[in-house]
């Protein structure tokens, strides 16, 4: 691993143990050792370098929504009559446990938010009840995904 100016480049080697931590995040460091081709010792220093230089932030577990009964995804482009509301309104909207990305963009919306619900009553009811009320908010565009087709990290 090299870094310079806030980037980072990584090697080959490092690029393994990433792409297999990808895969599964608990890929045990022996498997990663012998895929890599160095001992579990290095592959464990390798992992502690990539957290302190914030490569890997961490590890997660990943919960199914539709399983959980969360079978509407919907995009939200929300329109601030002021952009300075904008903490105050990305504050009140983390407090919304559906609203699970959130991005201050450019463009038409002053906020962008990705919305998990049971259906589209509940979403209809998130954005009459708790979205569009927030201070600030003028009006929302809403999109409703109809299926996920790509989800990953940035890969090698």
């Amino acid at each position: 691993m090299k870094i310079t100016q806030q980037t980072i480049s990584i090697d080959g080697i490092d690029k393994i143990i990433i792409k297999h931590l990808l895969e599964d995040a608990r890929t045990p460091i022996q498997i990663l050792a012998n895929t890599s081709g160095i001992s579990g010792a290095a592959v464990h220093q390798r992992l502690k370098k990539l957290e302190n230089a914030q490569v890997i932030k961490g590890s997660q577990v990943i919960l199914n929504p539709k399983i959980l009964g969360y079978k509407t995804v919907a995009f939200i482009g929300i329109y601030l009559d002021k952009a300075i509301r904008n903490p105050d309104a990305v504050r009140k909207l983390r407090g919304i446990p559906e609203v699970i990305e959130c991005h201050y963009t450019t463009g038409n919306w002053s906020i962008f938010a990705k919305l998990i619900c049971r259906d589209n009553e509940h979403l209809m009811e998130l954005l009459n009840k708790k979205i569009q009320p927030v201070d600030g908010v003028s009006r929302t565009e809403t999109f409703i995904s109809l299926q996920e087709q790509i989800n990953r990290q940035i890969v090698f």
